[in-house]
């Protein structure tokens, strides 16, 4: 069983940046992979970003590549979602989620065992 506990979310203006963060706990943090999604109400889930177990490997999707940086501290437990030049269009609630002894390209919700509560991301033009 694995806790995962999202930060990092608010109102930004279009061109600022975000981090996100989201901290594990119970089972062997670097046994998972980690991945990023976000949703807007009356949509699905969206994939973001996706890390392997040991940072190496790292999977965007098209939206975000180039702006969007996935990495991980696994001393720490935490996955982290660096969101540069945000545009209205970023505006969701971003999850993170782990998927035991997966790799960077898993990106389909069904993949992911485990699913944090979720951080509102806001961004004004």
């Amino acid at each position: 069983q694995v806790q995962l506990v999202e930060s990092g979310g608010g109102l930004v203006q279009a061109g600022d940046s975000l981090r996100l963060s989201c901290v594990a706990s119970g089972r062997t943090f670097s046994s998972y992979a980690m991945g990023w999604f976000r949703q807007v109400p009356g949509k699905e889930r969206e994939f973001v970003a996706a890390i392997s177990r040991s940072g190496g490997s790292r999977f965007y999707a098209d939206s975000v590549k180039g702006r969007f940086t996935i990495s991980r501290d696994n001393a720490k437990n935490t996955v982290y979602l660096q969101m540069n030049s945000l545009n209205p269009e970023d505006t969701a609630v971003y999850y993170c989620a782990a998927n035991e002894f997966g790799t960077s390209r898993h990106s389909s919700p069904p993949d992911y065992d485990y699913w944090g509560q979720g951080t509102q991301v806001t961004v004004s033009s």
